[in-house]
C-alpha cells in the first residue's frame, strides 16, 4: 500500500513538473491502444479461419459501444463533480485570500500602531538581546533599529525608583535615565510574552515618560515640606508669641485681682475691673489663635475618659450664667433622661465647643434667653446637642461662610459686637474631628439654633444608673408653674417627662384666680414677675398649695424672702436640686431659705497651718504676684530668680533639715531652665532618699510637648500662665487631695 501511494505521489509530481511530457505519453498511450484494437481488429476479421459472423460482429460491436457510452457517462458525471470540487475550492481559496489580506491590513495597522506609540516597548530573549525596538525606543536611544538588534545596549541609569510586581508577574518601577536630550523619567513595566509556539518566552518592558509628571510631583512633595515646616514655624512663634504674651498678662491680670482685694475708692475699682476685663480679653484671643494654630498643624489629639454628661452641661450654665444675667437674660439647661449617665468622649473639647456657641448666643442676644438642650440623636448612640438663642439672627446668605476662618455674619456685626472670627471655625474643626456635624437655623430678628450631633457610646462604669431619685408625680399631681421666658418651658419639659400635670402662668392675676380650682401638689414661682408679686402669690398658694418654691437668680439668693415659702431654686435650675426640692416632705420648711454662711475654700482649710514654699521665677512682677498670693493665703515664700538659684535654695533647705514644703518652678529661666532644675532634684532625691517635694510647673506654654516634658522631668503638675487665686488654690487643693503636701 505503501508502495503504491509513492508510486502515485512520484506520479503526479512528474505531472505536476513536466505537463507537456505527461500529455504525450497519455496521447501516445491511447492512439496505440485505438488504432492496435481497431487494427487487430479488422485484420482478424479478414483472415479465412476467423469464422467472421455479421450478426456476433453487431451484437460485439453494440456491447462495446455501450461500455464506451457507459465509460463516457461516468467521465462526464466525474467532471461534474470534480468541477463543482474546483468551483468550492475556488470560493474557499477566495475566501482565505481576502482573509489573508484583511490580516495583513490588521498586521500593517497593528504594526504602525505599536511603531507610532509614544510608549517605548522593546523585546529581548532569553540572553538579553533586543530582537525587537519600536520608533519611540530607537529615538530615544539617538540608534537605528538595525542597530539594535541581536545587542544588549540599555540606558544608562541615573536614578532608580521603588519597585512593585503584580500577582500576574508583570514588574513595575521607575528609572531616571540617560538619554542625548538629557535625563528623563521612565515608568517600566516589564513582563513575559511567548510569541510563537514551541519557542521561549521573551521579556517585554513597556516604558512611558513621566517626567513631567515625577517633577510636578517632587515639586509638590518640596511645596508640600516647605508649608509643613511653615506650619511648624508657625507653631513655635505662637507658642513663643504666646509665652511672650501671656508672662506680663499674668502680672496684669494677677495684679488687677490682687488690687481689687484693698480698700479703693468706686472710681479707681472701676478703672482696675477694667484692666483686668481687658486682660481677660486679650486671654481669650490668645486662646482662640493657638487652637487654630494646633487644629492647623494637625496636633488635636482627642481623649476618651468617661464623663457625666449632665455635670458638664449644667456646670457650663452655671458659669455662663453670670454674663448672661448681667444682660438680664435667662440662661438654662436640659438633659433628656433618655440619655445615658455617663458617655465617653473629650469633656474638655465638648464644653469648649458648647462654651462658645453658648457665649456667642449670649453676646449676639439683647433680650429672652439662650438654652441647651441635650437629647438623642437620630442615629443610633448619637446625642444633639442644641444652643437656642433668641438674638438677632443670622441673614441666609451669611450663614454658609460664618464657620469660615476670620469671618462674621457682616460688618456691622463685627464693629458692634467685636471678635475675631475663629470661635466657629475652630468649633466646627473639633466636631469633624469627634465624628460629628454642626448645623444652624437660623432667621434675621427671631433668634439662632446651633445643632451638634455626635456619636457617643455610653461609658460602662455608669451603664444602668441614674443621676438622681426622680420624684413620683404620678397619679395626677398637679403643678402650678408661674414664670416666662426659657427656663421656665424647660422646666415644664422636665416635670412632664417625670409623670407631672403642668400649668404654666406668666400672668399674676391669672395663677391668684387658678389656685382655688384645686389642690397643688407644688407652686413654683419665678422672682423675676417681681419680690412684691412673688411674696403675694406665695402667701395666695398656703392653703393651695404643700409646696411653694420660688426661684431665684443668684444675685438675689440672700435676700430675705418671705416665710410662705417652703424652699427655693437657683436659676439656672439643676435638675437634682428640682427633685430634691419636690421629694420633701409637705409643709417642711427648706433649711437653706436664710442666707447661707460663707465656705470656707478646700485650699485653705488643707492648708491651714501654711506651708513653705520655693517660687523659681526670673520674672520681678511674676515673681512679686506668687508672693502675694501665696502671702494672702498664709503661705511662706523664698523667691529663686533662676534654676541655679532654685537648686541651690532646694538643697540648702533639704541639707539644713527643714525642706519646701512645694516648688513653683518657672520653665522657661535663664542659666538653667525649670526642666533641668527638677530633673536634678530628682536625681538628688533618688541618690539619697530623701522626701519627695512636688513641684509645680509655671509655664505660659499651652503646647502638649511641653506639658509631656514636665511630667517626664518629674514634675506633679501644671500652671498656666495668667495665674490668679482661685487657681492657684485649686492646684493646692488637688495636691493636699493626693497627699502629696502634708496639711
Amino acid at each position: 500500500m505503501g508502495r503504491t501511494f509513492r508510486i502515485k505521489v512520484h506520479t503526479r509530481r512528474f505531472r505536476r513538473r513536466h505537463p507537456r511530457i505527461a500529455f504525450a505519453i497519455r496521447s501516445f498511450v491511447i492512439f496505440s491502444a485505438t488504432f492496435g484494437g481497431a487494427f487487430g481488429f479488422i485484420t482478424g476479421s479478414r483472415s479465412e479461419n476467423s469464422g467472421y459472423d455479421p450478426n456476433a460482429f453487431a451484437i460485439g460491436a453494440s456491447f462495446l459501444f455501450a461500455l464506451a457510452c457507459l465509460g463516457l457517462a461516468t467521465l462526464s458525471m466525474r467532471l461534474r463533480f470534480v468541477n463543482k470540487r474546483l468551483r468550492t475550492l475556488a470560493a474557499h481559496n477566495e475566501a482565505l485570500i481576502d482573509r489573508n489580506w484583511e490580516l495583513k491590513e490588521a498586521e500593517e495597522r497593528a504594526r504602525s500602531l505599536f511603531e507610532q506609540q509614544g510608549d517605548l516597548i522593546v523585546l529581548r530573549d532569553h540572553q538579553g538581546r533586543i530582537t525587537f525596538a519600536n520608533d519611540a525606543y530607537c529615538a530615544l536611544a539617538g540608534r537605528a533599529r538595525n542597530a539594535l538588534i541581536g545587542t544588549r545596549f540599555d540606558f544608562d541609569v541615573l536614578e532608580q525608583g521603588e519597585s512593585a510586581r503584580e500577582s500576574s508577574g508583570t514588574r513595575m518601577h521607575d528609572q531616571k535615565i540617560a538619554t542625548p536630550v538629557g535625563g528623563r523619567w521612565i515608568a517600566w513595566r516589564e513582563g513575559f510574552v511567548r510569541l510563537d509556539a514551541g519557542q521561549g518566552a521573551e521579556l517585554q518592558s513597556v516604558g512611558r515618560d513621566v517626567t513631567d509628571r515625577t517633577e510636578t510631583e517632587r515639586a509638590l512633595s518640596e511645596a508640600r515640606d516647605q508649608a509643613d515646616a511653615a506650619n511648624r514655624a508657625k507653631s513655635r512663634f505662637l507658642a513663643m508669641a504666646s509665652h511672650e504674651i501671656r508672662t506680663p498678662l499674668n502680672g496684669i491680670i494677677g495684679m488687677g485681682g490682687l488690687l481689687l482685694d484693698t480698700t479703693l475708692t468706686l472710681e479707681q475699682a472701676t478703672y482696675a475691673r477694667a484692666v483686668k476685663t481687658s486682660g481677660e480679653a486679650l486671654m481669650a484671643l490668645i486662646e482662640e489663635l493657638l487652637d487654630y494654630s494646633k487644629i492647623e498643624a494637625g496636633k488635636l489629639d482627642l481623649e476618651l475618659r468617661p464623663f457625666a454628661l449632665s455635670t458638664l452641661i449644667e456646670d457650663i450654665t452655671e458659669l455662663l450664667a453670670p454674663r448672661a444675667q448681667a444682660k438680664n437674660l435667662e440662661i438654662a439647661a436640659y438633659v433628656d433622661e433618655r440619655l445615658p449617665l455617663e458617655i465617653v468622649g473629650d469633656a474638655a473639647r465638648l464644653r469648649q465647643v458648647l462654651l462658645n456657641l453658648a457665649g456667642n448666643a449670649i453676646k449676639f442676644t439683647a433680650s429672652g434667653g439662650v438654652a441647651l438642650i441635650v437629647e438623642p440623636g437620630i442615629w443610633p448612640s448619637e446625642i444633639s446637642f442644641l444652643v437656642r438663642d433668641t438674638g438677632i439672627g443670622i441673614a441666609p446668605e451669611a450663614r454658609s461662610r460664618i464657620f469660615r476662618e476670620f469671618e462674621q455674619a457682616d460688618e456691622r456685626v463685627a464693629r458692634t459686637y467685636g471678635g475675631t472670627g475663629l470661635g466657629l471655625a475652630i468649633s466646627e474643626r473639633i466636631i469633624k474631628r469627634m465624628g460629628g456635624r454642626i448645623t444652624l437655623t437660623s432667621e434675621p430678628g427671631q433668634g439662632s439654633t446651633f445643632e451638634i450631633a455626635i456619636p457617643l457610646t455610653a461609658s460602662q462604669a455608669g451603664a444602668g444608673q441614674t443621676a438622681f431619685a426622680s420624684p413620683d408625680l404620678t397619679g395626677g399631681k398637679s403643678i402650678l408653674l408661674i414664670a416666662d421666658g426659657i427656663e421656665a418651658a424647660l422646666i415644664a419639659r422636665r416635670l412632664e417627662r417625670w409623670g407631672g400635670q403642668i400649668c404654666m402662668v406668666s400672668d399674676a392675676a391669672v395663677a391668684e384666680a387658678l389656685l382655688p380650682e384645686r389642690s397643688w401638689h407644688a407652686v413654683l414661682i419665678d422672682r423675676a414677675l417681681g419680690p412684691d408679686v412673688a411674696d403675694r402669690l406665695g402667701e395666695a398658694a398656703r392653703t393651695h398649695a404643700s409646696q411653694r418654691l420660688v426661684l431665684l437668680t443668684p444675685s438675689s439668693r440672700h435676700e430675705k424672702l418671705s416665710a410662705a415659702f417652703t424652699g427655693f431654686l437657683v436659676k439656672p435650675l439643676r435638675a437634682a436640686s428640682l427633685a430634691a426640692r419636690l421629694a420633701l416632705t409637705p409643709e417642711i420648711v427648706a433649711p437653706d431659705l436664710a442666707p447661707e454662711p460663707p465656705v470656707e475654700s478646700t485650699a485653705n482649710a488643707t492648708t491651714s497651718k501654711g506651708l513653705s514654699v520655693l517660687v523659681a521665677e526670673d520674672n520681678e512682677i511674676n515673681a512679686l504676684l506668687m508672693r502675694s498670693l501665696l502671702t494672702k493665703l498664709g503661705h511662706s515664700v523664698v523667691l529663686a530668680v533662676h534654676g541655679e538659684a532654685a537648686l541651690e535654695s532646694w538643697l540648702a533647705s533639704a541639707s539644713a533639715g527643714t525642706p519646701y514644703d512645694l516648688v513653683l518652678m518657672d520653665i522657661q529661666m535663664p542659666q538653667l531652665d525649670g526642666i533641668e532644675a527638677t530633673k536634678r532634684i530628682r536625681a538628688h532625691e533618688a541618690a539619697t532618699g530623701g522626701r519627695h517635694t512636688p513641684i509645680l510647673a509655671l509655664t505660659a506654654n499651652t503646647l502638649v510637648e511641653d506639658r509631656y516634658a514636665c511630667f517626664e522631668a518629674g514634675m506633679n503638675g501644671f500652671l498656666i500662665k495668667p495665674l490668679d487665686r482661685e487657681k492657684l488654690e485649686e492646684a493646692l487643693a488637688g495636691l493636699a487631695a493626693s497627699r502629696q503636701i502634708a496639711v
